[in-house]
């Protein structure tokens, strides 16, 4: 599978466009991690994002749960910010909640999780951030058409 799939800049677009609510694991209020600054753009973006920590803080004015079991509504996106060697339970379990996107950080990658996510109709981005992809690909929605 070559590095370019993983991100194909279609699948970035459909995922920043056409998504509400970011679930984003590994969420805490660490503001010098990755996690932290990312969800600050996504709501700058009009997303809402959750928390998802085993710390359940609230983080940005969002309640945070400890898993993506706990979420009590429905998640589009499932923003993965641990480690490749743990990423491939979280996307079996953005699948299991009816996510239809997963989407792993930089320097996250499984690429068995990626093929497994892709093959039950999920929408799938590996090794790519929002914060760069936001500026580059800039999504188009019907509200900014209309």
């Amino acid at each position: 599978m070559s590095d370019k799939s993983w991100g194909e800049d279609a699948v970035i677009r459909k995922v920043l466009a056409d998504t509400e609510t970011w679930a984003v694991v590994g969420l805490s209020n660490n503001s010098a991690r990755a996690a932290y600054g990312v969800a600050r753009l996504l709501q700058r973006q009009g997303k809402r994002i959750v928390p998802v920590h085993p710390a359940a803080e609230t983080v940005h004015g969002e309640q945070g749960y400890a898993s993506l079991a706990e979420i009590p509504f429905p998640v589009d996106v499932v923003d993965v910010f641990v480690r490749s060697d743990l990423a491939g339970a979280v996307a079996d379990q953005a699948v299991e909640i009816g996510a239809r996107a997963v989407w792993f950080q930089l320097d996250v990658v499984d690429e068995d999780a990626f093929a497994r996510v892709r093959d039950a109709g999920l929408d799938m981005v590996m090794d790519r951030c929002p914060a760069i992809e936001w500026p580059r690909l800039g999504p188009t929605t019907a509200a900014a058409q209309g």
